[in-house]
């Protein structure tokens, strides 16, 4: 969807800001350019809508040679969304969403329909905030109207300017963890600029991470983590990455252990008997279908005579759906001080991710991405074994 061919951005005064610049956006993904101030990443994204011209070098979008098309025209077709938002003080949220149909021809009802749906989709009804005015929202309502506004004519391409970084570490967790979602139904060619590697890294299908102008890697966020390509990548990424890494790593079934098991409907004295001869002190608590129900303590289960499991099973609070990232189970292990976490499917229950599988499954992560092969494929000595 886009690409660019060695281009070069030079000022007047001879500094370079992008030197010889080639790589490429697929169609539908979400690409995070990552640096320090004045590396050459903001540059980069403007000279895709030509708010900033390249000295060399061509640049393409869906096929198209920017550089024959009219600006105005260009920036019409390409959603963009800055840090400070800049929505239009006088005007309604609804009619701020809607600038950017209008432009381009759409009727009027037609256009505040759209600006509607989008309002909805990022959380804002429009009953209650379209009539509002940009200084009646917070900070993070406003980022919310300004990605609306960037999408309301439906283009194919969004570019983003550091767009959560003027609000407040929860708000912003909760504006990316929404623009996920969002991007996840709609699919746009993104390219995003931050300077937070952990924002990159949880956004980013792909991360371009710059030096001085140029690009030193670009990858996946879990290559990048676990090999960087340069001493600079590595320095830059953090000596902590292997923890920014949980946060990629997502918890597939085959890194799960089967624990000690208890059907609801069985007698709690006979579970008891049979866990005790496994040398349990514990059981996960399902139904006949596999759904998970809870736990109960074997000693529990030994004391309450003719009862029935299900009659003793404490609520499971430390679990997480399967597919969620490592780093979430080991919040969840931290919050409840639990020595190990249930994985759902929706309801049924797939086994317990424990610290030494946890720990695994990282392994298997970072080292399937240096061979270039799935985690399955990856074979070592792992610590549970011992």
């Amino acid at each position: 969807m886009i690409r660019f061919e060695r281009v070069t951005k030079r000022y007047a005064d001879g500094t370079t800001a992008v030197d010889d610049l080639s790589f490429e956006v697929a169609e539908g993904e979400l690409v995070t350019l990552v640096g320090p101030s004045g590396c050459g990443k903001t540059t980069t994204m403007m000279m895709i809508n030509r708010l900033i011209e390249p000295t060399e070098g061509k640049i393409f979008v869906d096929g198209e040679d920017i550089s024959q098309v009219d600006p105005v025209q260009l920036r019409r077709r390409i959603g963009y969304v800055i840090q400070q938002v800049g929505l239009f003080p006088h005007r309604t949220i609804l009619d701020n969403t809607a600038t950017v149909p209008a432009l381009v021809g759409w009727k009027r009802a037609k256009a505040k329909a759209r600006a509607a749906e989008l309002l909805d989709m990022v959380g804002l009804d429009p009953k209650k905030y379209g009539s509002r005015y940009p200084d009646q929202l917070s900070g993070g309502q406003r980022q919310r109207v300004g990605v609306a506004r960037a999408l309301a004519a439906d283009p194919p391409v969004l570019l983003m300017d550091e767009p959560f970084g003027a609000v407040d570490p929860v708000v912003r967790e909760q504006l990316q963890d929404q623009f996920l979602e969002m991007q996840a139904s709609v699919r746009k060619t993104v390219v995003m600029v931050t300077h937070d590697i952990e924002e990159a890294v949880r956004l980013g299908d792909r991360i371009a991470v710059y030096g001085q102008g140029r690009i030193e890697q670009f990858d996946s966020p879990g290559a990048v983590l676990g090999n960087p390509a340069t001493p600079y990548v590595a320095e830059f990424v953090g000596a902590d990455r292997g923890l920014k890494r949980l946060s990629v790593t997502r918890i597939e079934a085959d890194d799960l252990e089967e624990p000690p098991l208890a059907r609801l409907d069985e007698s709690a004295a006979a579970a008891a008997a049979r866990l005790r001869a496994q040398g349990a002190r514990w059981a996960v608590c399902l139904d006949e279908d596999g759904d998970l129900h809870g736990w109960a303590g074997v000693d529990e289960l030994a004391l309450a005579g003719d009862a029935q499991v299900g009659e003793l099973a404490h609520r499971m609070n430390s679990w997480v759906p399967v597919g969620a990232p490592l780093k979430t189970a080991f919040g969840v292990m931290l919050q409840h001080d639990a020595g190990w976490v249930a994985v759902l499917d929706g309801a049924r229950f797939l086994g317990v991710l424990t610290p030494a599988k946890l720990h695994e499954a990282l392994r298997r992560s970072v080292d399937a991405d240096a061979l270039g092969v799935s985690r399955d494929q990856v074979e070592f000595d792992s610590v549970s074994d011992a």
